[in-house]
């Protein structure tokens, strides 16, 4: 199994990429939210160029923000620059279209774009449909090395439901999920086969790999301890959020292991003007801890959310994973504790495996 580091996206502050390839991360995955970090392919062309193995690439770029045709010449554009160790990370925009008060893109749309980003990337003609019209169109003049379509460039499909799992196997070459979202990776692959069945190809070399939050205690320290808030604390939260705006926009009920912390979480945000209430929600999303849910950090929420645990604990977790067949673990770790996570979690677990 294989580990990666999702960088928290700030153009003038990219070492972190360099340093946890120091320390034996084989991936660096750059983040895409344009209502918070630095724009995502200026931040990735200076990581292709400050490291040297680590393979490098969106984490992940979102869907809506741009056109197909666009996507695939700015990550082909970074190939030039890191041939071979590029790869494109690429989602709905869960958070990205959320903080600007919209939904995140349907599947079908998704999949028609992926398909024609796909068959841009592979040096192929498609037809592409734009403003109710289509007509083919491909990358040109390849031979002038403007941006690079070799080595091949893989694809990582982001999906949490099963009809974008599916897509993954029908469309990608990866699938970026989280766990515990998605109980185990048997459930995801299961997804994964169907997708690649159904498009008539095999999942051999297929990339799985888990974004989810990390969280290494010191010996003996609590759950909920001041440091566990202030420095995971960002990462666990985002799911609180991501709970609430699904719940504002559909109704329905929250997760059970919510339920504890739900009603607290619901008075916050009635404070906040609804008209707005898209905008405070993810006002720190993976960044630093709001003091005013500080105390929603519960040790049952870190347990339920996180791959947490003491050293031990953790290298046997990453065993288990191993065994089930995952390729990749990655995490982004908030500004405030990334070299911090990014070396506790190789020097005490990573170097161990």
């Amino acid at each position: 199994m294989e580990f990666g580091v999702c960088i928290p996206n700030k153009i003038d502050e990219t070492g972190i990429a360099p340093y946890a390839e120091n320390l034996g991360y084989t991936h660096a995955w750059v983040t895409d939210t344009q209502m918070i970090y630095s724009e995502v392919w200026s931040t990735l062309a200076l990581v292709a160029q400050q490291t040297r193995t680590m393979k490098v690439g969106t984490g992940v770029a979102v869907a809506p923000l741009r056109l197909p045709p666009v996507t695939a010449n700015a990550i082909a554009t970074v190939n030039r620059l890191a041939p071979g160790r590029t790869f494109l990370g690429i989602g709905t925009g869960n958070t990205a279209m959320r903080l600007m008060g919209q939904s995140p893109m349907k599947i079908a749309e998704y999949a028609e774009y992926l398909r024609v980003v796909r068959a841009l990337l592979d040096g192929r003609r498609v037809d592409y449909t734009l403003r109710g019209h289509t007509a083919p169109i491909e990358l040109l003049m390849r031979e002038f090395d403007f941006y690079a379509l070799e080595p091949r460039i893989p694809m990582y499909v982001s999906g949490f439901g099963p009809r974008a799992m599916e897509l993954a196997g029908e469309l990608g070459d990866g699938l970026v999920f989280s766990i515990p979202r998605v109980p185990t990776v048997e459930d995801a692959l299961r997804h994964v086969r169907e997708g690649a069945r159904r498009a008539g190809r095999s999942p051999e070399g297929f990339l799985t790999c888990v974004l989810t939050p990390v969280v290494v205690l010191e010996r003996g320290e609590a759950l909920n301890s001041e440091r566990v808030v202030r420095e995971y604390g960002p990462a666990i939260m985002a799911s609180v959020h991501y709970a609430y705006d699904k719940w504002m926009r559909s109704g329905g009920e929250p997760p059970d292991f919510m339920r504890p912390i739900w009603q607290r979480y619901c008075a916050l945000m009635e404070e906040v003007p609804r008209e707005v209430r898209h905008i405070r929600l993810h006002d720190s999303h993976y960044t630093y801890m709001r003091p005013d849910e500080a105390p929603l950090v519960t040790p049952e929420l870190v347990r339920a959310v996180a791959i947490v645990g003491e050293p031990d604990a953790l290298v046997e977790r990453m065993r288990d994973l191993d065994a089930q067949g995952l390729g990749q673990l990655m995490f982004l770790p908030s500004v405030t504790n990334q070299y911090r996570l990014v070396e506790d979690f190789s020097r005490k677990v990573m170097a161990r495996l």
